[in-house]
């Protein structure tokens, strides 16, 4: 999905003009409190921002299950001009969120990931109907870079929180490996949504799965730990997703 967010943001931006750590954190250095973590089921609406006028460009339906061993997110995209929904399967170990499995589908692609000693899977482009087999050998601990944004919420956050996350990202265009996220800062804030005032950890990411070009701002619910608002900004450009449910 992170991949994805950004894509779409280049596709309409042409259409509508404290505390850190010197080791990444990863499965093996993970302050992540797991109690925190709850079966979930979370609607967004995903806009495009320009001035003031947000534009509805789809919808994101994103659903969190767990068992004694293994946590599920599944996250469900239906866009305004898609003729067929993306669908993202995440698989985390619930004892320290090493990826497992992920999965994703969607117009452009299909993609599957096994995380094991080695990445293995495959990548389909459907665009020029070309299939690639995974085989990649990591030689550091990792998290999924679709699972990170996840992994945010449970994090000990606090005025002025920062950290690095060590993240494993597929792409058959530039780079495959483990790379690295960023929590470049962490506030407190009260964030009015629907007419509703809710104190929330405002928590500004970026990673290099972007070259570090775009900016995420995640605005996380003090108490339940939900993410109500997803900014994603890049070259004067602005997505946003809200919850409605």
């Amino acid at each position: 999905m992170k991949t994805a967010f950004y894509i779409v943001l280049l596709t309409f931006g042409s259409s509508f003009l404290g505390y850190s750590q010197n080791q990444p954190l990863s499965p093996n250095n993970n302050t992540a409190d797991t109690s925190l973590v709850q079966p979930e089921s979370s609607n967004m609406n995903w806009y495009i921002v320009q001035d003031t006028v947000k534009v509805l460009i789809g919808k994101v339906n994103t659903q969190i299950k767990k068992d004694n061993k293994d946590l599920y997110v599944v996250t469900t995209v239906d866009m305004t001009q898609a003729t067929t929904k993306w669908v993202d399967t995440t698989i985390v170990s619930i004892k320290n969120f090493k990826p497992i499995y992920h999965s994703s589908y969607n117009q452009q692609r299909d993609m599957v990931l096994h995380f094991d000693s080695k990445v293995t899977g495959y990548y389909f482009d459907k665009k020029n109907d070309s299939k690639t087999t995974i085989n990649e050998t990591t030689t550091k601990p990792y998290f999924d870079s679709n699972f990170y944004p996840q992994l945010i919420r449970f994090l000990p956050l606090s005025e002025g929180y920062q950290n690095s996350i060590a993240i494993f990202d597929y792409n058959p265009t530039t780079s495959t490996g483990v790379i690295t996220a960023t929590i470049k800062n962490t506030e407190l804030a009260i964030l009015n949504l629907n007419g509703q005032e809710t104190k929330v950890w405002k928590v500004q990411t970026t990673d290099d799965i972007s070259k570090n070009q775009t900016i995420s701002t995640y605005y996380i619910d003090v108490t339940t730990r939900k993410i109500l608002k997803h900014d994603i900004a890049f070259n004067g450009r602005l997505m946003t997703m809200e919850i409605i449910d």
